[in-house]
C-alpha cells in the first residue's frame, strides 16, 4: 500500500468509525510486525514506525532496515487480515466506552428482530438487547417500532458488545422525569425517592427549597403535559406524585396517596408506623394485591400497618374495659376531599401534596 492510500484509510476509518487516528496507526504497525516475522521466520524484534504526517513506513531488526517491498503478497494479505482484526478491535472498544460512560441514562432505538422473548434494538452504531426481564410484562413491540430504554449493563463479547437494555428499572422513570421536569434537570426541584413496581404502579416523592415552587405542579406541568407523556411512554403505569417532607407524621401518610389519612402513630424503635383511614379507605389504602401500602413503606423505609377508624375504636373500648389508659392516636392528619382538577390522564388526589396518574 502506497503511502498515500495509507493516510486515506486511516482518515477514513477516523471519520467514519470514530476510532483514533493514533490506534489505527499503532493498529497497522502491530500488524506489519507481526507479518514481518512470520515472512523471515525469526524471533528477532523487529520495530515498525509510520510517520503519521507522510506515511512513510520504516522497518528496522537488529539495527538495519528491512525493504517491505521485498516481503511478497502473502505477508500483505496476513498483514491485512490483522489490521482487520485490529481494526474490529479498535471500533468495539469506542462503542464500549460510549455506552459506559452512558450507562443509566436513556436511549432511544428501533426494534430490530425478536430473538425469542428478547428483544433487538437498532441504536445506530450497534445493537442493544432487552431480555424478557426487563421488559414491562403488558407491553408488546414490533418490528420498526420507536422505543426508549435505560442502559443496563455494557461488556465485551469478543469483536462486539454486548449492551442490555431495561424498561423495567426505577431509573428508567427517573430519568424521564428529568428529560419531562426541567427544574429537576436544574435542581430547582428534587427527587427525594422513587420505588416501582414496573407496569403498575410507581411513587416518586418530590421537594423543592424554593417556596416560589410547587414541586408537584412541576412535574404534572401545565394541564397534566408532562405527566401525560411519561405515563404514556409507560403506557398507563399509574404515578403518584408525592411531596416530600422531613416530617414523618406528614409524609408517611402522603405515601398512601390516593387513600385518605385520619390519624398516625410512630414507634421508632421498631420503624412502625400505625396509620388510621377511614372505613371506605381501606382497600384503597392496602391497594390491588397489598401494592399501594408495600410502595409506601419502601418509600418512607417504615413499616405501615393500616387499622380502620372503627378498628382504632374497638381497641380503645377493649382497652377501656381492661382498665387500661387509653392510647391517644398522635399527629391526626387531615386531608380534603379530590379537588376534581381533572387532566387527561391525571387526577388530583388533595393537598396533602400527592397527585395520582392513571390511564
Amino acid at each position: 500500500m502506497d503511502k498515500e492510500s495509507l493516510l486515506r484509510l486511516v482518515e477514513l476509518l477516523h471519520k467514519d468509525k470514530d476510532i483514533d487516528k493514533d490506534i489505527v496507526f499503532q493498529g497497522i504497525e502491530s500488524a506489519l510486525e507481526s507479518a514481518t516475522r512470520k515472512h523471515l521466520k525469526t524471533s528477532e524484534p523487529i520495530s515498525i514506525n509510520i510517520d503519521r504526517e507522510t506515511g512513510e513506513i520504516v522497518a528496522v531488526q537488529g539495527g538495519q532496515e528491512i525493504d517491505l517491498s521485498d516481503l511478497g503478497r502473502i505477508t500483505a494479505q496476513t498483514a491485512k487480515q490483522v489490521i482487520i482484526q485490529k481494526i474490529k478491535e479498535a471500533e468495539r472498544d469506542v462503542i464500549y466506552n460510549e455506552y459506559v460512560e452512558r450507562k443509566g441514562t436513556i436511549v432511544s432505538g428501533m426494534v430490530q428482530r425478536l430473538e425469542g422473548s428478547t428483544i433487538i434494538i437498532n441504536l445506530g452504531k450497534t445493537e442493544g438487547y432487552l431480555p424478557k426481564s426487563e421488559q414491562i410484562s403488558n407491553e408488546f413491540h414490533r418490528p420498526g417500532e420507536r422505543i426508549r430504554c435505560i442502559v443496563g449493563e455494557v461488556k465485551k463479547a469478543g469483536h462486539r458488545v454486548k449492551i442490555l437494555l431495561s424498561r423495567t428499572h426505577s431509573n428508567f422513570v427517573r430519568q424521564l422525569f428529568e428529560l419531562e421536569v426541567p427544574e429537576i434537570l436544574d435542581q430547582i426541584v428534587e427527587i427525594k425517592g422513587l420505588v416501582r413496581e414496573a407496569g403498575y404502579r410507581t411513587k416518586i416523592a418530590v421537594f423543592s427549597e424554593d417556596p416560589n415552587v410547587d414541586c408537584v405542579g412541576a412535574c404534572v406541568g401545565v394541564r397534566g403535559t408532562r405527566i401525560k407523556n411519561i405515563v404514556d411512554e409507560l403506557n398507563g403505569e399509574k404515578i403518584d406524585i408525592i411531596r416530600w417532607d422531613d416530617v414523618h407524621e406528614v409524609f408517611i401518610p402522603n405515601t398512601l396517596k390516593p387513600a385518605e389519612v385520619t390519624g398516625i402513630l410512630l414507634s421508632p424503635e421498631n420503624q412502625v408506623a400505625t396509620v388510621v383511614v377511614p372505613n371506605d379507605q381501606l382497600s384503597l389504602a392496602i391497594g390491588k394485591r397489598g401494592q399501594n401500602v408495600r410502595l409506601a413503606s419502601k418509600l418512607a423505609g417504615w413499616d405501615i400497618d393500616i387499622i380502620t377508624e372503627v378498628e382504632l375504636e374497638r381497641e380503645r373500648e377493649r382497652e377501656e374495659a381492661d382498665g387500661s389508659t387509653e392510647k391517644d392516636v398522635d399527629g391526626t392528619i387531615s386531608s380534603e376531599d379530590d379537588t376534581g382538577n381533572e387532566v387527561e390522564g391525571a387526577r388530583v388526589v388533595g393537598d396533602a401534596g400527592s397527585e395520582e396518574v392513571e390511564k
